[in-house]
C-alpha cells in the first residue's frame, strides 16, 4: 500500500491517515486546530509552499502544542532518506568514541536524525559486515572514528555511495576529517606552566610512533627549547611512576613542572612524587592531556589537563555528514579543532576552562 501511494504522488499525511488510529496526533488534527487545509498544514510544517511567515510559525506552534510528530517511516520513504547515521569505530573501550558520539547525537537530534554505533575492533571482516549492514539499512551517511589520529579503520570507506566523514581517525584522500589540534593543546599546557613560573619543565609521554606524541613534543620543545627532555614510554600510570623514579635517581637538577602526554601518565607521576615527599603543586606542577574525567577529577590533587573537545568534534562531524546527505557542498580537507585547558589543583587554583 505504501509503495502504491508513493507512486501515485501521495503525501506523507495521506500515508498516515490510511493507517489505523494508534493514538498518534495526525496532520489532520493539526490542520483542524489551525483552521486550515491539510495541504497548507503540510507545507507549513515542511517549510514548502507560499505563505506568510506568521502563518507558518503559527502552524508549527500549534503542532508542537498538540503533540504532532511526523511519521518517520512515511517521511523517509517520501524523501528517500532513512534519517539515520552510522557511526563506525575500532575504539571498543569507548574512551574517545563515546564523547564523539555524544556530540554527534546532540547535533542531529533536532534534525530528527538517529545515530547507531557499530564497534569493529581491528577486524577487517567484521568491519565489512557492519558497513554492508549500514548500507542495507540505507543510512544517510557514515561517520568513522577511532582511538588514534594516525591510523585508518581496517575497512575501506572510500568508494561508498553515501557520504563519509572522519573524526579522530585518519581519513581517506579527499575526505572531510575532523581532529583535535594537538600542537595548540600542548602549547596551552606548557605556556600555563611557564606562566606559573616553572622553568625546569620535562615532558613525559607515550610511544613515539603516535603522530599526536610527536606533534605535542614538537610544540613543547618550541617553547622550552630544542634540546628539552622528552621521555617516551607507554600510555599508563606505571610508566609515569617509572619515569619519575628515573628522573629522581639522577644527580642533575630536578624539574619543577611536568607536562604529561595523557592523564593516566600524569596520575602515575603525581603518585610517584608524593611517595618521595614532594608536594603537588607547591614543589612540582603537573599537567595532563585528555581531560578523562574518571582519571583527572579523581587524581589527588585533581589534575590540570588539556581537553581535546571531542564532543564538539563529534558535533561538527555530525552537522557535516548531515550537510553532505542533504546535497550541500562541503570542501574536503582536515579541520583542526582547538583544545581547551582545564585548570585544577595540580597547577593551583580551582577548576577553570581556558
Amino acid at each position: 500500500m505504501v509503495k502504491a501511494f508513493l507512486m501515485s504522488g501521495a503525501t506523507e499525511e495521506q500515508l498516515i491517515l490510511t493507517g489505523k488510529k494508534t493514538g498518534r496526533t495526525t496532520i489532520h488534527e493539526v490542520a483542524r486546530a489551525a483552521g486550515i487545509s491539510i495541504s497548507t498544514a503540510s507545507k507549513a510544517l515542511n517549510d514548502t509552499g507560499r505563505m506568510t511567515d506568521d502563518t507558518r510559525e503559527r502552524v508549527k506552534r500549534i503542532a508542537a502544542e498538540i503533540g504532532y510528530r511526523p511519521n518517520a517511516l512515511a517521511r523517509g520513504l517520501l524523501s528517500k532518506r532513512s534519517f539515520t547515521i552510522g557511526l563506525l569505530t575500532n575504539d571498543t573501550y569507548g574512551r574517545f568514541t563515546l564523547p564523539v558520539m555524544a556530540g554527534i547525537s546532540e547535533a542531529l537530534v533536532d534534525h530528527g536524525v538517529s545515530v547507531f554505533l557499530c564497534a569493529i575492533e581491528d577486524d577487517p571482516a567484521l568491519g565489512q559486515i557492519h558497513v554492508e549492514a549500514m548500507l542495507d539499512k540505507q543510512v544517510d551517511g557514515i561517520i568513522a572514528t577511532g582511538k588514534r589520529l594516525d591510523r585508518r579503520l581496517p575497512v575501506d570507506l572510500s568508494n561508498l555511495h553515501v557520504p563519509v566523514v572522519y573524526a579522530f581517525t585518519e581519513g581517506a584522500p579527499n575526505s572531510v576529517t575532523f581532529r583535535s589540534d594537538d600542537e595548540q593543546g600542548a602549547r596551552l599546557a606548557v605556556e600555563w606552566l611557564r606562566k606559573l613560573g616553572r622553568r625546569r619543565i620535562v615532558h613525559i609521554t607515550g610511544p613515539e610512533d603516535f603522530f599526536s606524541v610527536r606533534e605535542r613534543a614538537a610544540s613543547y620543545r618550541a617553547i622550552v627549547g630544542r634540546d628539552a627532555e622528552v621521555m617516551s614510554g607507554v600510555w599508563s600510570e606505571s610508566w609515569g611512576h617509572d619515569a619519575i623514579a628515573a628522573i629522581w635517581s639522577r644527580v642533575a637538577e630536578k624539574p619543577d613542572g611536568i607536562f604529561c602526554g595523557n592523564d593516566q601518565i600524569a596520575r602515575g607521576v603525581i603518585d610517584a612524587l608524593r611517595e618521595r615527599g614532594l608536594k603537588v603543586p607547591q614543589d612540582v606542577s603537573v599537567v595532563g592531556f585528555d581531560n578523562w574525567e574518571i582519571v583527572a577529577a579523581q587524581t589527588r590533587p585533581p589534575l590540570t589537563t588539556v581537553d581535546m573537545e571531542l564532543k564538539e568534534l563529534g558535533r561538527q562531524a555530525g552537522l557535516t555528514v548531515l550537510a553532505l546527505a542533504e546535497g550541500r557542498t562541503v570542501e574536503p580537507g582536515i579541520r583542526k579543532l582547538p583544545c581547551r585547558l582545564i585548570v585544577r589543583q595540580s597547577c593551583g587554583g580551582d577548576t577553570l576552562g581556558i
